[in-house]
């Protein structure tokens, strides 16, 4: 069994992830960390799942069993762990989420002391002592060695602050109308309070959770009810978390939601504008459309690409020296105020553009045109893997032949085929489209 997918471990609750696994996991990563332990404190956040108090349970006691303390901060954001983690001095920070998924999965995620995401190579080191039954129970500790687990409720107040100083001091949110959709997730609290605090009036959509509706018919994913919201009360703009609010998505004052390349691109351009753009361009992912490229060209700027998660967005910036870069799926990181994707971070600087340039949202954030582009996430049996797909070379060359730019991969939590195709001509695309999406079908579920 692998346990790590594109961002941690993820799965329905109780079944993939059950506590015997959710244990494992929290001993393994324990162990891992042992060996370079500072201060032998975890930090461990969720969202607001009713399955988070199971697999927090869980979590404390592996920790615990191997000798690690634990501070319990419950429902907060997943960038908000990454930053108190090395706000605190903790050796490690653990989010229990599944990010945009319904209820009934859940996930954890794992930070370093410096509020990074692990690495792949680190995953795989965990993964490792995860099914090594003897090294487990050889490390579980008796008597004094046994760690010990706390709750602190008033770390919202550090990720508060954290929030307003990434928008510009000289600037207010007075005047201006926000609808934010929180998705009735982990910033249900720490959303409203922070735009309220620097001035906006704000209407609050889905802030009430119950433990299984986070992510249900809102948020990030089902933007319906915020675009009619934003016209209903004539709002200047849109806001929509995921339910571990890593991800934004953009209404603009029309009522339209705003294409998340196209949103990085805005984003991007003014950060160089303002001289607050480090690197020389930006990063985005293979599944961003030419037209980010073309826009960052007319700029004088380079589109740097890494693989889809924004662990790979981050290395890319690291290795590259740049401040900026993101997903088109709304993961936006800034990596002067966030080791991770911020939603709330990420609105706070769109919000400074509508103010600098004085522009409504449907101006500013569409600055360039984007190439034809369409994502099918197709349902398999079985996650084949691409190579021994019969004729499937072939097919992809016949696509990049008629100047068919193509993306096609499994997901890493899901049974789910992601297919991404882009071209100039839209008929073109759609027709070879169905082509490919009924081959794969046959190929996959036949």
């Amino acid at each position: 069994m692998k346990l790590f997918g594109t961002d941690g471990v993820r799965g329905e609750a109780g079944s993939f992830l059950s506590v015997s696994v959710a244990m494992k996991v929290a001993m393994a990563a324990g162990i891992y960390l042992k060996s370079s332990a500072v201060t032998n404190k975890i930090l461990v956040g969720k969202d607001t799942r009713r399955s988070g108090y199971m697999i927090e349970n869980a979590i404390v006691s592996g920790l615990t069993a191997v000798g690690y303390d634990v501070v319990e901060v419950g429902p907060m954001p997943t960038p908000a762990i990454a930053y108190i983690t090395e706000n605190m001095r903790c050796d490690a920070g653990i989010m229990i989420s599944a990010s945009h998924n319904s209820y009934e999965d859940n996930g954890i995620k794992f930070f370093n002391g410096h509020g990074d995401k692990f690495s792949s190579e680190i995953e795989k080191e965990i993964e490792n002592i995860y099914f090594n039954e003897a090294l487990l129970n050889k490390s579980q500790v008796t008597g004094k060695a046994i760690g010990k687990a706390k709750r602190i409720d008033d770390v919202i107040g550090r990720y508060i602050v954290q929030l307003k100083n990434s928008f510009p001091v000289h600037m207010t949110l007075q005047g201006i109308r926000i609808v934010l959709d929180t998705a009735n997730g982990a910033a249900y609290k720490v959303g409203p309070t922070v735009l309220e605090e620097l001035g906006a009036e704000v209407i609050v959509l889905h802030d009430t959770p119950n433990g299984f509706n986070i992510n249900e018919d809102c948020g990030a994913l089902y933007t319906k009810d915020l675009c009619n919201s934003v016209i209903k009360y004539r709002a200047d703009l849109g806001i929509a978390l995921d339910g571990d609010a890593d991800r934004l998505v953009v209404v603009d004052e029309k009522g339209e939601v705003v294409d998340g390349d196209q949103l990085l691109g805005a984003l991007g351009v003014h950060l160089y504008e303002e001289n607050k753009l480090k690197g020389g361009g930006i990063v985005a992912t293979v599944m961003s459309n030419q037209g980010l490229d073309d826009y960052m060209s007319a700029h004088g700027l380079k589109l740097f690409r890494s693989d889809v998660g924004d662990k790979h967005v981050l290395q890319i910036m690291k290795k590259q020296g740049i401040n900026f870069g993101g997903e088109q799926s709304g993961h936006i990181i800034i990596s002067d105020y966030a080791k991770t994707g911020d939603g709330l971070v990420a609105a706070l600087q769109v919000l400074a553009l509508l103010i600098a340039k004085k522009k409504p949202a449907s101006e500013l954030l569409r600055p360039f045109p984007l190439y034809p582009q369409k994502l099918v996430n197709l349902h398999v049996k079985n996650k084949k893997p691409l190579s021994e797909i019969a004729s499937l070379d072939e097919k992809l060359t016949a696509l990049e032949d008629e100047g068919i730019r193509h993306l096609i991969r499994y997901s890493g939590t899901e049974n789910k085929l992601r297919v991404l195709l882009e071209c100039k001509e839209r008929e073109i695309m759609n027709e070879k489209m169905d082509e490919i999406v009924d081959f794969f079908t046959k190929a996959l579920n036949g």
